[in-house]
């Protein structure tokens, strides 16, 4: 975890012996970590009227309350199993997203009072930045400024969060006065720079790639066109590999064809529109079969596109690249270190 600061200089980072913390974004997700036994502390950030608050409670899993409301929820849960729920209370600081704004005095009130009971245990304190891709945009002090003021009123109201934490990606990269006791990283994990406009030198590694097998090999000849609407031509003989990955996969569809595909040594092209379930790839003289594994996005070493790459020839985000191969349909392997 980041230990802070002075603001303006390269934040210092230590890791202290603690356990990971997983952090999810909904309850489905920090259920499917549970099944196969990670015992992390997992926070989950998200979660609707009538949530099963009682059996994420009963996982050990720490929940976000955005209102009295739902506070009030996350106490009954916990008094029906008899437990005592971990708790981040969030607060609205000009993002105007999920958080309290105007009932924030109202819900550390009887966060405090169901501690007394031993209900609940406020972990912790936290909120979300606007603009923290751009360092200097002053919605981020601004921002800052209401947090330190909510944090306060929490501790006028005899609260004591374990952790306080505003900073995502951007901000844990560039603003140490907001790292506190922890910060959510997102995009960085997936060692994807956020700060794509910003003059700042982050040294950081795409982690995540996608590869498919070849399903399908063929030889076409010169002035043949490739895929729906014909709008690739082949300029001589070559060979032709249907690899089975589609835009309902999450592949990017451009409005400009030819993407390259990685291939160990070298860059090959998509060969004319990708369809729902599959693309076509020009091998020229490249010798393949099927069976064989090419790579679809990762960190460039095989000439592949980057998620940066792709988001930039797509116009959508690097969020959005990444989050975008649905895994109904790509199986995810981690990676023996």
């Amino acid at each position: 975890m980041p230990t802070p600061t002075e603001r303006g200089r390269s934040p210092e980072l230590r890791w202290m012996p603690a356990r990971p913390r997983l952090g999810v974004a909904v309850l489905e997700e920090a259920f499917e970590l549970r099944r196969p036994g990670i015992d992390a502390p997992i926070p989950a950030r998200l979660a609707a009227p009538g949530a099963p608050c009682a059996e994420a409670l009963g996982l050990d899993i720490e929940l976000a309350a955005y209102s009295c409301s739902q506070l009030d929820a996350i106490a009954r849960a916990a008094q029906l199993i008899g437990g005592v729920a971990r708790v981040h209370l969030k607060v609205e600081t000009g993002m105007w997203r999920g958080g309290a704004a105007g009932e924030w005095p109202d819900m550390v009130a009887p966060a405090r009072r169901y501690e007394e009971e031993g209900v609940l245990h406020v972990q912790g304190v936290w909120s979300h930045l606007a603009c923290a891709d751009t360092p200097d945009n002053p919605a981020n002090d601004a921002q800052l400024a209401v947090f330190l003021d909510a944090v306060a009123t929490a501790h006028a109201a005899g609260l004591r969060p374990t952790f306080r934490h505003p900073a995502n990606s951007a901000a844990a990269l560039t603003r140490a006065d907001m790292h506190f006791d922890i910060v959510r990283c997102g995009l960085a994990v997936y060692g994807v720079n956020p700060l794509t406009d910003q003059d700042v030198n982050v040294d950081l590694r795409p982690a995540m790639a996608i590869k498919a097998h070849v399903a399908h090999v063929k030889t076409a000849p010169a002035g043949v066109g490739v895929s729906y609407s014909l709008t690739y031509v082949t300029t001589a003989p070559t060979t032709l590999a249907v690899v089975p990955l589609g835009y309902a996969d999450g592949v990017p569809v451009l409005a400009d064809p030819g993407a390259p595909i990685g291939r160990p040594g070298t860059a090959l092209q998509i060969a004319g529109r990708v369809c729902m379930d599959q693309l076509i790839v020009d091998m020229g003289e490249v010798p393949v079969e099927p069976g064989d594994v090419v790579t679809l996005l990762g960190p460039g070493d095989d000439g592949e596109h980057t998620a940066a790459q792709w988001a930039s020839a797509s116009g959508r985000s690097a969020y959005d690249i990444l989050t975008g191969f649905a895994r109904r349909r790509v199986p995810i392997f981690a990676r023996q270190q």
